[in-house]
């Protein structure tokens, strides 16, 4: 896991022991960017180009420094300003230097407009400090009261360790119950006083107390463009971000010895279509040494090359292509499982400069492979995730792929249309735009079903779903939601495809795992509903209210999955879940993003732009296999360790889940005779990786991320 941190003092009370704190409290391992009263480490495994600093004195140029270097010993000034950025980002170093500049008159959009993944720390005087969030939340930011003044960390387990925090188990049961629901989980985190910013905002903390504040636009304040200048600019957008990771020069060694460059090859097109915008890219020089290294000619690498950005889109592909060839063997394609559909679906035709693998998909790379044999051992993770009871699966990919490995992550969540989005088609005034994909539903239920008498109720339950939920207020809809809750009217995630649309198609929408809950967890969960119900209602529409935090939460699942697979050395890349990809996706109108096959026919055009014009009219189209099939087999192995694991757990130790159904809830999914709707299959992955997450929590040595700290007590599952 690799974290910043540091703090913000405020002003001393007389007879207060802050400072003593101050002095001898640190991260351990750490490296300082900058000391004073506002410190800030960076910890973890960072390389010397994730990390860039530019400092700007008064008549003085900024100075761009980029690797771990010896903090400024001189005393910064009420009119110093120091920018960090940390992580992958593409500017140039004249581009940090003219965002610093610029960022001293209060405006800090414009620090998060640049290629790449990253978070941003800006330092104006001695004691006012800003950091950034991203849009996706991919790159989050925590804090908490501390010492008088204020912590803040890009993880919340330190600042845990930090003030000693307990469990929050409401949180929890919010994580459970409602886990794309801002009204559930608010800005907590499993710790007790420990802060998430949202995305999109920025941390002030100011004399030791912290502000929030958004940075981008109000929601619905950026208009949709036309279908065809929009896909302009995502084209423009995705290539950018991919660019931007092909061209960042290689690390010098790599103990795994694994390619310069990986990419996800599966069966959808987002990994699809990312592995061939990076086959288009000539790759930098690898060091001499590394393995991969390559004799033959390649295009110019370092920070000029990875921080040059074009705004040509049109011929992108064959121009890059020609500027410089590429040995195969740095550029390997990875596919967990069979040949045949991944082949015709992004290789056809065929594309040279990828070496795609095949990795064959074993009982140890099968979901729930952790529980067969030492479920504590594997990493503990900032916050759970279901990506726990998968990490084996996605580590056996990540770790033969490169050591900058690209993947595909967030590109539905990004793209297309949530379900809800229609009734904000219903309240704009275009009701005739629901044809399309209503029909498209009727189709699927028809296909499925092979009679005509679900495609027939499906446009009526949709519509009419549609219709409530455009005229229903916010209040009400979170006071009905409540009540279901504590009815147990969760869904089961059964019926046809209009059935789970319409569904959908509502303000709050309970998590898969809900139905599991005790009835004190839900009937918790309930009263924070009620609560948020009385709050002002979002000035967004329904719709893009729940695609935005949709989004969020696919965010902090990809987060997880590089806290529990990412491999030593490696960076694992999702340029869907950039800041630029993710504005320019808002500008896509409502009715492309809800078209039929909305995201391959964007991909495609993507593709089209960059200069890919050989791919077939019915591209990434074709059947896709059971993605359940793994998760069910590997449930039915790991019988034994399921049964272990919730003997007694530590979720029914804290209150939180009805034991008896949970336990007859996984004996029908070992029988290979009960079929689990994917919903259920869903819901059982959030609850085993949460008592995983506990489970390793408690194992832990608590403080083991800082120095001169009073010996912690472990912390307890009630507060």
């Amino acid at each position: 896991m690799r974290w910043l941190t540091g703090w913000s003092t405020g002003t001393p009370r007389p007879g207060a022991p802050v400072h003593e704190a101050l002095a001898t409290v640190a991260p351990i391992a750490a490296r300082p960017l900058w000391t004073g009263p506002n410190p800030l480490w960076a910890v973890g495994d960072w390389r010397p180009e994730e990390i860039r600093l530019v400092t700007l004195r008064p008549g003085a140029r900024p100075v761009v420094s980029t690797g771990p270097t010896t903090p400024d010993p001189v005393e910064d000034t009420p009119a110093t300003t120091r920018l960090a950025v940390l992580g992958h980002c593409g500017a140039t170093d004249a581009e940090l230097a003219a965002g610093l500049a610029a960022a001293r008159g209060g405006a800090v959009r414009h620090l998060t407009a640049w290629p790449g993944s990253y978070t941003v720390v800006l330092r104006t005087g001695a004691r006012s400090t800003l950091l950034l969030t991203d849009l996706a939340g991919a790159q989050p930011v925590f804090h908490t009261p501390w010492a008088g003044g204020t912590a803040y960390a890009t993880a919340a387990l330190p600042l845990a360790d930090l003030v000693g925090a307990a469990l929050d188990t409401g949180h929890l049961a919010a994580r459970l119950a409602c886990p794309e629901s801002p009204e559930a989980l608010g800005t907590g985190t499993p710790y007790l006083g420990v802060q998430r910013v949202p995305p999109g905002h920025v941390l002030a903390v100011r004399g030791g107390r912290p502000y929030l504040d958004a940075y981008d636009e109000p929601p619905g304040a950026e208009q949709p463009r036309d279908e065809a200048p929009a896909i302009r600019e995502l084209t423009r957008a995705l290539l950018e971000s991919v660019r931007s990771r092909v061209r960042t020069p290689a690390p010098a060694t790599d103990p795994a010895g694994r390619a310069r460059l990986g990419v996800d090859l599966s069966y959808g097109t987002a990994s699809a279509t990312v592995a061939l915008l990076a086959a288009a890219v000539p790759l930098p020089p690898v060091p001499a040494g590394a393995p991969g290294a390559s004799t033959g000619p390649t295009a110019t690498g370092g920070r000029s090359a990875a921080g040059a950005r074009s705004g040509a889109v049109k011929g992108s592909w064959a121009r890059e292509a020609a500027q410089g060839p590429s040995t195969p063997e740095q550029l390997a394609a990875v596919t967990l499982g069979e040949t045949e559909a991944p082949t015709s679906l992004a290789l056809a035709p065929d594309t040279p400069r990828l070496r795609h693998t095949v990795l064959d998909p074993g009982p140890d790379t099968l979901p729930y492979a952790v529980l067969r044999t030492d479920p504590q051992s594997g990493p503990l993770t900032d916050e759970p995730g279901p990506e726990l009871v998968a990490a084996a699966r996605a580590g056996a990919r990540f770790d033969a792929g490169g050591t900058d490995h690209l993947t595909g992550y967030g590109a539905r969540q990004v793209l297309d249309g949530h379900p809800a989005r229609l009734a904000d088609l219903i309240r704009a005034g275009r009701p005739r735009e629901l044809l399309p994909p209503v029909a498209a539903l009727a189709g699927v239920d028809r296909a499925a079903a092979g009679v005509l008498t679900g495609a027939l109720r499906t446009p009526l339950t949709v519509v009419r779903a549609a219709h409530r939920l455009s005229r229903v207020r916010y209040a009400e809809a979170l006071d009905e939601a409540a009540a279901k809750l504590t009815a147990r009217h969760v869904p089961d995630g059964g019926g046809t495809a209009g059935d789970r649309s319409a569904v959908d198609l509502a303000w709050c929408v309970p998590g898969p795992a809900a139905r599991w809950l005790s009835d004190e967890a839900l009937s918790s969960v309930a009263l924070r509903l009620r609560l948020a119900a009385r709050r002002p209602a979002p000035e967004e529409h329904p719709g893009a209210h729940r695609a935005r935090h949709a989004l969020y939460r696919q965010a902090r699942s990809y987060r997880t999955l590089l806290h529990a697979a990412e491999r030593p050395g490696q960076r694992l890349h999702a340029p869907f879940l950039d800041n630029q990809v993710v504005r320019a996706a808002r500008l896509l109108p409502d009715d492309v993003r809800l078209q039929p096959g909305a995201r391959h026919a964007l991909l495609h055009a993507v593709l089209t732009g960059a200069g890919r014009t050989d791919l077939p009219p019915d591209w990434g189209r074709g059947p896709r296999p059971d993605r359940t099939a793994p998760t069910r087999a590997g449930l039915r192995l790991a019988a034994d360790g399921l049964a272990e694991l919730f003997d007694a757990p530590l979720l029914a130790e804290a209150g939180l889940i009805d034991l008896p159904a949970v336990r007859a809830g996984l004996a029908h999914s070992t029988d290979p005779a009960t079929p689990l709707s994917p919903a259920a299959l869903a819901g059982l992955a959030d609850l085993v990786s949460t008592e995983l997450w506990l489970r390793r929590l408690r194992a832990r040595r608590h403080g083991a991320c800082w120095t001169g700290l009073p010996r912690p007590q472990p912390p307890a599952l009630t507060p």
